[in-house]
């Protein structure tokens, strides 16, 4: 591909390129701090529904909105047990701001399976696979047994400290940016 042709390309899918950019700044900062900031979540669903009624009308402007609450229901019930920060949450749905029902939905499958194959390969490399395992257990043990989220997130909010995290912004990221590849969405 030339550059002519890919000036052409970029210009004719730039939603993409701009999520796909604000995803690795996330994942960035997630890697590094643990959390997805709101000064980048907060603008991201902003711009998609702006951007979504710009290109659509009030349409396309329901569509953005819709991808947003999908991109907060996949996630939410995880945050509110403390499995994951509230910017992961946010972030998601930011990408179905921009990209809609359809695709958040297909990024989130994404998003399990590599996020999955991340953890995974965090317990491998750490060596310490049955303490994790032993861990594993417990918590889905705390999930039936305990059946209160706002207990459940109080229990995981203490147990955090002495936890390996995966900064799920990371996964996210990839698998927004594979799917996107995947997708033809890019050029």
């Amino acid at each position: 591909m030339d550059l002519a042709a890919f000036l052409n390309a970029f210009i004719q899918h730039w939603p993409i390129w701009l999520v796909s950019v604000v995803l690795v700044v996330a994942a960035v900062i997630d890697g590094w701090a643990l959390k997805v900031p709101n000064w980048i979540t907060f603008p991201m669903i902003i711009s998609g529904w702006i951007y979504s009624y710009a290109a659509g009308g009030a349409s396309g402007l329901g569509w953005s909105f819709a991808g947003s609450v999908v991109g907060l229901l996949l996630l939410y019930p995880l945050y509110s047990v403390g499995g994951m920060g509230a910017g992961d949450v946010k972030l998601l749905a930011g990408i179905g701001a921009w990209v809609h029902v359809e695709h958040t939905w297909q990024v989130f499958v994404a998003t399990t399976i590599v996020g999955a194959i991340m953890a995974v390969a965090m317990v491998i490399i750490s060596g310490q696979w049955k303490h994790h395992a032993r861990q594993f257990v417990h918590i889905i043990k705390e999930w039936f047994d305990v059946r209160d989220p706002e207990t459940l997130y109080q229990i995981a909010a203490e147990r955090k400290p002495r936890m390996r995290l995966l900064p799920y912004g990371i996964p996210m990221t990839l698998a927004a940016l594979g799917y996107f590849a995947s997708q033809g969405m890019y050029f």
